[in-house]
């Protein structure tokens, strides 16, 4: 059987470029395109996205992660250019993580300093890949509306790479 430590790293990797692909998309003229005044942004998604990879290092790392809000970027393609330095030193923490305390030591999640819950590590990183992918998610449903010519691959074809 696979260590989770190990299925991780293989899961998180995987997930990189289908991510890149969709933030590399979105066109630049229409970064402050929501679908509704409730939702975030396209640049406040990018934002929350590399703000969660920041923790991912941190949660990695460490006992306690005070969520990151927000994380400044000039551009899309400043924003992937940031994403995959913040991947790479994702799995270089990983690379360097004790299995045991990957399965056993708890993180406490704090938000603007407040306590919010306490997991065992592995157990946070896979909380905040599936909120990667459910904001991937959303922001590949952005990428027309704000009028982008194609809208990428992410578990399998769109209709704009079908013809691949």
């Amino acid at each position: 059987m696979l260590p989770n430590l190990t299925f991780f790293k293989s899961c998180f990797e995987s997930e990189l470029k289908p991510l890149l692909d969709v933030i590399l998309a979105l066109p630049e003229e229409s970064r402050h395109y929501r679908p509704h005044a409730i939702n975030r942004s396209a640049e406040e998604l990018v934002s929350h996205i590399l703000s969660h990879i920041v923790d991912m290092k941190t949660i990695t790392q460490g006992t306690v992660c005070d969520e990151t809000m927000d994380t400044k970027f000039d551009s899309f393609a400043d924003a992937a250019i940031q994403l995959n330095y913040l991947c790479a030193e994702v799995l270089d923490a990983i690379a360097a993580a004790n299995a045991m305390a990957w399965e056993t030591e708890k993180v406490q999640l704090l938000i603007n300093a407040t306590p919010f819950v306490a997991l065992p590590r592995f157990q946070m990183m896979w909380f905040f890949m599936f909120d990667v992918i459910h904001h991937r998610g959303q922001l590949s449903t952005y990428i027309r509306p704000m009028g982008g010519k194609k809208v990428p691959a992410i578990y399998g074809f769109s209709a704009d790479t079908a013809s691949l």
